[in-house]
């Protein structure tokens, strides 16, 4: 994710919501962990008719001035919250305008992540708790992006991540991200190859596992030996890719997956099995590009 001496910010989206602040803490944890800044952001809207309120002013320049004052209150909270929680910690908040996906993706220009919440990402919520800011972000983020669920979720001793790996160069970037997060927290990794069959194989299950397991070990090798500290464990499971690694991230740390890219072998679309992880997973997602 980061390389030594870099400096480039973790960026967390800021819901308004005070009661909302997993994503936030996530960030700041992070941040705190990589000796790194945080850039809380927070994307003035332009509330529609229906949004107003009987005590938003009339005019645009006071309506506006009203969205301004209001965006500045929730860094300043967001702000107390982070030193609160980590008192060296440099925050560097930015109050942007414009279009919220827009205002990320150029953020995750300079970034080392961008982080977001979810409530399960319900099309209901609002902001960045929402599908339609971060799966427009994960389809073109320059940086890994987190996507951390509300309320917490409950971990399991001794704690671990869980990989999602398929043998493409996309999931090779995620495997390379799950030795690092692991490594960092001291935790156990497990890499899930996710073997779907197809209705021709249904007889025929021991060749396919055999190059999957090959496949595994052969992507995970080289990341092993730089990070030998990382307990790890190679598993192939039999089933739907978001299913199985929907389940065996369950009580973990995180769940790492790439964002696009289609593995030699089995063909699972990392690209729909990271949207569908998104809305699935109990635990943070960490969807990282070919290139992040």
């Amino acid at each position: 994710m980061s390389r030594p001496g870099d400096r480039r910010p973790i960026v967390v989206g800021v819901d308004p919501d005070p009661a909302h602040r997993m994503a936030v803490a996530w960030a700041a944890d992070e941040a705190a962990r990589r000796r790194l800044p945080l850039r809380p952001v927070h994307v003035e809207g332009v509330p529609t008719r229906g949004y107003r309120k009987p005590d938003v002013p009339p005019s645009w320049e006071e309506w506006n001035e009203a969205l301004h004052k209001a965006g500045k209150k929730v860094l300043e909270e967001v702000t107390d919250f982070v030193v609160a929680r980590h008192p060296q910690l440099e925050v560097d908040a930015l109050l942007a305008e414009g279009d919220l996906v827009w205002v990320l993706r150029e953020q995750s220009r300079d970034a080392t992540a961008v982080v977001l919440g979810s409530q399960h990402l319900s099309r209901r919520q609002e902001a960045f708790g929402s599908a339609s800011v971060a799966l427009p972000v994960m389809a073109h983020t320059h940086c890994p992006l987190v996507v951390v669920p509300e309320p917490e979720h409950i971990t399991q001793d001794p704690a671990y991540y869980v990989v999602g790996v398929d043998g493409s160069e996309h999931s090779a970037a995620a495997v390379d991200m799950a030795f690092e997060e692991a490594a960092l927290r001291g935790a156990e990794l497990r890499a899930v190859f996710a073997w779907e069959p197809g209705p021709l194989r249904i007889f025929d299950k021991y060749e396919p596992q055999q190059e999957c397991r090959r496949l595994l070990s052969e992507i995970v090798a080289g990341r092993h030996a730089r990070f030998p500290e990382v307990d790890l464990r190679h598993e192939v499971i039999v089933g739907h890719p978001v299913q199985v690694l929907t389940d065996a991230s369950a009580h973990a740390l995180g769940l790492v997956v790439g964002t696009r890219g289609r593995g030699g072998f089995t063909g699972m679309l990392l690209g729909s099995v990271s949207q569908g992880v998104l809305h699935h997973a109990g635990c943070p997602v960490i969807a990282v590009p070919a290139h992040g």
